[in-house]
C-alpha cells in the first residue's frame, strides 16, 4: 500500500467492459512528507476521491482487481481510501 495525491481525472468514451462505470484518476505516488515518489499512475477509484485528495493506493494486481469485484479486470492500481491526515513520528534518540 502506498500514499498518493490525485492530480487529474481521466475521461474515456470507450473502456474494457469490466471497467464500465469505474471512475479513473491519475495519482502521483508521494512519501509521508508529500514528496513525489516515482511516476504518476492511472488508478480505479473505490473511495470517491477527487483532484487534490491524498489517498491510499494499492499497486498489486490482485488487490486492485478486487476493488472492482470483477474477475480478470485489467487493473494494476486502485484507490482504496481518502486520507484525513498523516502522523509521522520519528524514533527517539538513544541516550548513551
Amino acid at each position: 500500500m502506498r500514499l498518493g495525491k490525485v492530480i487529474g481525472n481521466v475521461v474515456s468514451t470507450q473502456k474494457n467492459t469490466k471497467l464500465e462505470g469505474a471512475k479513473l484518476l491519475i495519482v502521483q505516488p508521494i512519501s509521508a512528507f508529500d514528496e513525489r515518489v516515482g511516476s504518476p499512475v492511472l488508478a480505479v477509484d473505490a473511495a470517491q476521491a477527487g483532484v487534490g485528495d491524498r489517498v491510499l493506493l494499492v499497486l498489486e494486481g490482485r488487490a486492485a482487481i478486487s476493488v472492482l469485484r470483477q474477475r480478470a479486470a485489467p487493473v494494476d492500481a486502485a484507490i482504496i481510501g481518502v486520507l484525513d491526515y498523516v502522523n509521522v513520528s520519528t524514533p527517539a534518540k538513544s541516550r548513551n
